[in-house]
């Protein structure tokens, strides 16, 4: 999978994963989607994406053979 298609999957899951916990466990889960969204639009800004760093630890969109 690529770093970018990672980043959207992974953002996409915490947003949707946050929203069922605030409307079926407690409705402070909400400030979870909030982080996420200002993480998006602060990393569109200045470029920098914690998610990225650590996906890319995590091997995700390394070298890959397919890769030029």
């Amino acid at each position: 999978m690529k770093l970018e298609n990672a980043i959207r999957a992974l953002a996409g899951t915490m947003i949707l994963v946050s929203l069922a916990l605030s409307h079926y466990v407690h409705p402070n889960w909400i400030w979870l989607t909030v982080f996420v969204g200002a993480n998006l639009l602060q990393s569109a800004f200045t470029g920098f994406c914690p998610a990225e760093t650590i996906l890319k630890k995590l091997g995700v969109g390394g070298s890959c053979c397919g890769k030029h």
